[in-house]
């Protein structure tokens, strides 16, 4: 920002092009903790051309990022990670994916935002995937990780100084794993980890920052699965979430690590003494470009697609998520007729999730499989057609704005037509879309929240200076033991 910048220069991220501006200001030092994963893969390069790199070392850097290196110290700190190798081609990628168990998570290493991520389900997916997909070498290899199915994705961003680590926020994905921690909604503090998982997850980041030596942010993404705690990845850097952080919490942590690489504290730069855990929900929305895009299929997956986010923050978890889906553009109806067509995995959820639909009042639409389930368990539900049942089908309602909600959960590992075309056409007659059951559960949430009154806006300002006399964690939103 030129208004906070003394000096701006507009040239490639290269180290030839920033030796050029190294040479015209003589730097202190370098940070290289603030743009993702592109400084990192130059701090080397500025290091070996006489360099400083503040904060966390490049050796540090390198040890989070080397998959061999990392496993290493995940084992030597007695921390579970999921099974995992790496290869530069298709025949050691068969080989790991084999002895690891489909499905498996493959991505080129040292890329940005999940680009050419995949979840692959068997060999002749993966071997697609090898041949097309991606250009492995030994300098890039790819890796493999074995696909934690049905679990619960976790962010946390915290500070260190190289002594001292404090969490700035533990944030709770509401979709599953396997959906881009860009693109998945989530929610600060989280609603439903039982006490003893933040806790382990607190002890779990204490002890990453102190074994990688780190010197200012650190974003680590966790699964959890039933009571296990997994360590899918470590950054030694700021990540996205660092703004949303900070905003929610009131702790401006890229200020305090600025300072944190410059030498202070911890307590000298500013970190409150007590960790920060709200009295209120901020919820994470990512904002999609998909309404510029025509006939794209929008569902989402581990390659990150969203290009932007918004903010909902309440006392209450529904209407904080209602906020959050009207900030995105997702305007959920207080009234009508939702469409419902969820996999067979889902279609449990989806009762539970159709019952709260049905007491609110909103008339329930589905085709064959789910609408069996629902009649089955006393729910009314209408009987749609699918596209190749004849008329009027599920796309004659869309295109008459007929329906006011579709919630489509993918039917399995390919899509089914018809599946991809509902979808599209959602997008293009601007009519809400859910595609994760998790999301669905807490958009209904939302939807409940607004039914009950009016939302209201929230100042930032009263949340993190509650009124005199009135206890700041009054109402805390504490973690539960279950959704």
């Amino acid at each position: 920002d030129y208004d906070t910048s003394d000096q701006l220069y507009f040239e490639p991220l290269t180290v030839e092009d920033v030796l050029n501006v190294c040479e015209a200001l003589s730097p202190v030092g370098l940070i290289v903790q603030y743009g993702g994963q592109t400084p990192l893969n130059l701090a080397r390069g500025l290091q070996a051309a006489g360099q400083k790199i503040l904060g966390t070392s490049v050796e540090e850097i390198d040890l989070a990022s080397s998959r061999e290196k990392f496993s290493l110290v995940l084992k030597e700190l007695g921390l579970r990670q999921p099974a995992n190798g790496s290869a530069n081609n298709f025949e050691e990628a068969l080989a790991v994916a084999e002895e690891i168990g489909y499905p498996v998570v493959v991505r080129p290493s040292y890329v940005l935002g999940g680009r050419a991520m995949e979840i692959v389900f068997d060999r002749t997916e993966l071997e697609r995937y090898m041949r097309l997909a991606v250009e492995a070498s030994p300098e890039r290899p790819v890796l493999v990780d074995r696909f934690i199915e049905d679990a619960t994705e976790v962010d946390v961003d915290a500070v260190a100084d190289g002594k001292t680590c404090r969490v700035g926020g533990i944030m709770e994905h509401v979709e599953e794993a396997g959906v881009h921690s860009g693109d998945s909604c989530c929610v600060l503090p989280p609603p439903t980890l039982p006490v003893a998982i933040v806790e382990e997850i607190r002890r779990s980041t204490y002890a990453l920052a102190a074994r990688l030596g780190v010197k200012g942010l650190m974003n680590i993404q966790f699964a959890i699965r039933g009571d296990r705690l997994y360590v899918l990845e470590v950054n030694p850097r700021a990540s996205r979430t660092v703004p949303f952080v900070s905003k929610a919490t009131g702790v401006p942590l890229a200020k305090i690590a600025a300072r944190v690489m410059a030498g202070l504290t911890l307590e000298e730069a500013g970190f409150p003494a007590e960790e920060p855990w709200p009295a209120y929900y901020s919820v994470k929305e990512p904002v999609f470009p998909f309404a510029r895009f025509p006939g794209c299929d929008v569902l989402l997956g581990p390659e990150m697609r969203s290009t932007g986010e918004v903010m909902g923050v309440d006392v209450d978890l529904g209407r904080a998520l209602a906020k959050a889906k009207l900030g995105a553009g997702q305007n959920l109806p207080r009234e009508g007729r939702i469409f419902l067509s969820v996999k067979d995995a889902d279609k449990r959820e989806a009762y539970s999730i159709a019952r709260q639909l049905h007491e609110m009042g909103y008339v329930l639409a589905a085709t064959g499989g789910t609408h069996r389930v629902l009649t089955a368990n006393g729910i009314p539900a209408e009987r749609v057609h699918k596209l190749h049942e004849g008329r009027p089908h599920v796309l004659d309602l869309v295109k008459n704005r007929q329906i006011d909600l579709i919630i489509n959960t993918p039917s399995g590992r390919d899509p089914k037509a018809d599946e991809a075309v509902i979808r599209a056409h959602a997008v293009d007659y601007g009519i809400p879309l859910i595609t994760n059951i998790h999301a669905a559960a807490a958009a209904v949430d939302g939807m409940e929240a607004l039914r009950r009154g009016e939302l209201r806006p929230v100042a930032l300002q009263d949340l993190y200076a509650p009124p005199r006399g009135v206890p700041p964690r009054v109402g805390a939103a504490t973690p539960s033991a279950a959704r």
